[in-house]
């Protein structure tokens, strides 16, 4: 039986040998990266929020397409792209959930 383990574990380090050229292609200044998602996907941000180190996640999404981008924001304000796909869910967020209730 042949053991895959060693292939495996080169795999993976190579996916994070090469991501960060990648990376570089997917960011830039927060400013730019907002406009360009409203301009060319209209979409807008949905939610946001921040860790203890300053680091901000915002997601984006387009009521009429469903597109939605994911996005990382650090403390010098340059935004990299994380994840983007289509079909947003738009359910109700449980804050307005419990609002409805009262």
């Amino acid at each position: 039986m042949i053991n895959h383990v060693p292939y495996v574990f080169l795999g993976i380090a190579a996916m994070f040998w090469v991501t960060p050229p990648a990376q570089a292609a997917t960011c830039a200044d927060h400013g730019v990266i907002v406009q360009r998602l409203a301009a060319i996907y209209g979409e807008t941000r949905q939610s946001a929020a921040r860790d203890p180190a300053g680091t901000m996640v915002e997601v984006f999404a387009a009521k009429d397409t469903g597109s939605w981008t994911i996005t990382v924001t650090g403390q010098d304000a340059r935004t990299c792209l994380v994840a983007a796909g289509q079909a947003f869910n738009w359910r109700k967020t449980w804050q307005s959930a419990l609002q409805e209730q009262a």
